[in-house]
């Protein structure tokens, strides 16, 4: 018998048997050493969230909110869901343990279908609970005195008790619906009443001058649907209908990009956000805590609305962005589509999902959810119903789902707490169901799903894949454009030399929520897109040679899941030293967010970019190197916004020739079969034409677009993608043209092949197939 720590018994210390695990309790998590223990910020309970007005739903003689106690070493979160404004009938809790003078996070519980009881003294609420760790009493019960409103508040009693059985046994039947004669030793907790709200949450939000935070949308504006009422709602409202608050920080900043000096873009990217979040949000830390900071900036450097950028290592979700130049606007629809973006990309903070994402999903796989949580444009109820943007504004309450509500209020701490379990682990029920990699019975998607790749890589190599979806109906068949994994409507899955299947999960995450229509047919047969998978939020997927096996899964506009072939490659062994050495130099954690990135100047990457460079200086001779001189030439092309903790804003100048020098290399190698493949070189080429005009060189930047086309035109792709290179090349001679000012001789103009659906952003991606 081992002892183990359990606050479920009355002295905290069990003796646990090697049968006491309960198959339906999840494997424990937590424990005292990898979490702190609980932030809990001070919070007016007669306040709402910024200040606004408690409803009376939790007022008067409700009990339900959130309640702390603490027994010996042990405190206790409690909160009771039974009544109020949209109750979920749980009630869950937070263990805390205290050691000395540090107190860490012990484990979550949570009831979900407990017996409620009410009398005119007291409300009882009793049922089994679900337990991070292997608890002895797992019973469940809370007492609530009933008071006057405005009257002080008795302790609740919060008790753990055991039951023999809660199946046939007698006792244990009393137990489950009330009889506290038949419960077993345990433990109690008396539990003071402390808010109204089962989460606080402190939030700071700064802007880039020149973008305007939203202050409140009003919903009587725009037809609304029945029964939604016309109020101003904000965003710390819309987060107060759920149970939780969101409260100011007081530390709103203004950041004036002016400072940064006259080469500062005000696009944002990934890897400046999150810099900026680490080294400027005065709340950030490496631990987990109620916190969160939101920018507003002015735009993004590939077009999106918002995002959730804090990524790029094991304290996440502490940070977004919403991007002022795509969501501005003073007229009524501008104002409510900025109200949902601001509200969804926090929503990812607190860990949630898109609706599509989850196994527990709403009608049509999640699709068509209402809710903050569902792209307008992708809204699609069951058909014949409906979708799309009209159907979603006309229908949508301005709310979450009942799943969602049930994850924000009662999900286990480190699910839900900012800086704890990574985006996506414990997301609102659980991540994508491996059962969407199987085949369909039916299929009359109209669609076909490829993965492309090189047969064998070599060892530290980066593995790229290119994603081909083509239609399978002559008559033609209209989806959606986004094939990245990034934009979360592909799904790889890698099968590993050791026979475990992983879930590719990017390490960037876009929420893509503008309407990308593409119409496939004989003259646009397919569209293309490649992504670097070797790297994501779980680390590398391909250190060790052998075989691996992938597969993806496209998930359509009418919800169609396409499933493509898999697809086999191999690793390759090492064969000298130098392979191992310069393997393993590409291969390290940091080395993998700068691969992502395709490059990035943060400080906080240094140990990657060193060794990269070490990569160049040492080994650059071998075939990887291409790799190497890729993300610093893409990187050298672009400056870099450092935003520091005293708010200034400075600029690291993009080095043209520098990136000139680098990418023409890139280049030279790879225009045969050798060095990258062909969606990254096309990458490259016009990378390096506007590093040419940035150098003051527009006639060698049109050069290279020229060049560009007739690379592709030596390797024989087909028609229709030569069609797209040509017009890539003219779209950058035209940012070539508006970088310069110079257009140059007169050039032809590529008017053949269809347009529609091509994307402004990655469109350098959409390029070369054989």
């Amino acid at each position: 018998m081992t002892m183990a720590l359990d606050p479920t018994v009355r002295d905290g210390v069990v003796g646990t048997p090697g049968n006491a695990s309960d198959p339906a309790t999840p494997a424990p998590r937590g424990g005292t050493s990898d979490s702190s223990g609980p932030d809990l910020p001070a919070e007016d309970p007669a306040a709402g969230s910024e200040g606004t007005t408690v409803g009376s739903a939790r007022t008067g003689t409700a009990v339900s909110g959130r309640y702390q106690g603490t027994v010996a070493e042990w405190q206790v979160e409690l909160r009771v869901d039974v009544d109020g404004d949209r109750p979920t009938h749980r009630l869950s809790g937070d263990f805390f343990a205290t050691t000395g003078a540090t107190t860490s996070y012990f484990g979550s519980f949570v009831v979900d279908t407990p017996a409620i009881a009410v009398t005119p003294a007291e409300v009882t609420v009793r049922g089994r609970g679900r337990f991070t760790w292997d608890a002895t009493a797992r019973l469940v019960s809370v007492r609530l005195p009933k008071v006057p409103a405005g009257s002080a508040r008795p302790p609740a009693v919060l008790r753990f008790s055991t039951v023999a059985d809660s199946g046939a046994d007698t006792a244990g039947a009393r137990a489950i619906a009330g009889d506290a004669a038949a419960d077993g030793p345990g433990a109690d907790f008396p539990c003071t009443y402390v808010s109204p709200w089962f989460r606080t949450v402190v939030w700071e939000q700064d802007s880039v001058a020149g973008a305007v935070p939203l202050v409140s949308y009003d919903t009587g504006v725009l037809p609304r649907p029945p029964g939604v009422p016309a109020r101003e709602l904000s965003v710390s409202e819309a987060y107060a209908d759920a149970g939780v608050q969101l409260l100011s920080s007081g530390m709103v900043n203004v950041l004036p990009i002016s400072d940064a000096g006259t080469d500062a873009s005000p696009q944002w990217s990934d890897s400046e956000l999150h810099n900026a979040m680490v080294k400027h949000f005065s709340l950030y830390a490496n631990a987990p805590r109620w916190q969160l900071w939101m920018l507003v900036a002015t735009a993004h450097e590939q077009g999106y609305r918002g995002i959730m950028f804090d990524y790029a290592d094991a304290f996440q979700r502490q940070g977004c962005a919403v991007f002022y130049d795509a969501v501005k606007g003073d007229d009524p629809a501008s104002r409510r589509a900025a109200l949902r973006t601001y509200v969804h990309e926090l929503g990812h903070a607190f860990n949630l999902l898109h609706s599509w994402q989850k196994t527990v999903t709403g009608p049509n796989g999640g699709l068509g959810d209402l809710s903050w949580m569902n792209y307008p444009w992708r809204y699609q109820p069951p058909p014949p119903a409906p979708g799309g943007e009209p159907a979603y504004w006309g229908a949508f309450p301005f709310s979450f789902t009942t799943n969602e509500v049930v994850h924000l209020r009662h999900g286990f701490y480190r699910d839900v707490v900012m800086s704890a379990h990574p985006f996506g682990t414990g997301a609102a029920e659980t991540e994508m169901d491996p059962e969407v990699f199987a085949e369909p019975v039916v299929d009359r998607a109209g669609l076909a799903l490829e993965l492309r790749a090189k047969p064998a890589f070599a060892y530290g190599e980066p593995v790229v894949v290119e994603i081909k979806l083509s239609a399978t109906d002559l008559r033609g068949t209209a989806t959606h454009g986004y094939l990245h994994p990034n934009d979360e409507f592909v799904s790889v899955a890698v099968r590993q030399p050791s026979g475990r299947t992983v879930l590719f999960r990017p390490l960037l995450r876009h929420c893509v929520d503008n309407d990308r229509r593409v119409h496939l047919h004989p003259q646009r047969p397919a569209v293309y897109d490649s992504a670097y998978i070797g790297f994501g939020r779980d680390g590398h997927l391909f250190e060790q040679p052998g075989r691996y096996v992938l597969r993806a899964v496209y998930l359509g506009g009418d919800g169609s899941r396409v499933l493509s072939a898999p697809l086999e490659l191999r690793v390759r062994r090492p064969l000298t030293a130098e392979d191992e050495e310069i393997g393993d130099l590409l291969l390290g954690e940091e080395q993998g967010q700068v691969l992502a990135l395709l490059g990035s100047s943060s400080d906080l990457l240094r140990q990657g970019n060193t060794a990269i460079d070490t990569v160049l200086e040492e080994h650059a001779a071998h075939p990887l190197a291409v790799y190497a001189r890729l993300v610093k030439g893409v990187d050298a092309q672009r400056g870099f916004k450092d935003l520091g903790a005293e708010g200034v804003l400075r600029v690291r100048d993009a080095d043209p020739q520098q990136s000139i020098r680098l990418l023409s290399e890139v280049e030279q190698a790879s225009v045969g079969a050798g060095g990258v493949d062909n969606i990254t070189l096309n990458t490259a080429m016009r990378t390096l034409a506007l590093a040419e005009a940035k150098a003051g060189n527009p006639d060698r930047a049109r050069e290279v677009t020229d060049r560009m086309v007739d690379v592709f035109e030596q390797k024989n792709l087909n028609a229709a993608v030569l069609q797209t290179i040509r017009r890539q090349a003219e779209a950058t001679a035209a940012a070539v043209t508006a970088l310069t000012g110079d257009d140059g001789p007169a050039r032809p103009v590529e008017t053949a092949g269809d347009q529609d659906g091509e994307p402004a952003r990655r469109g350098a991606k959409k390029s070369a197939r054989r």
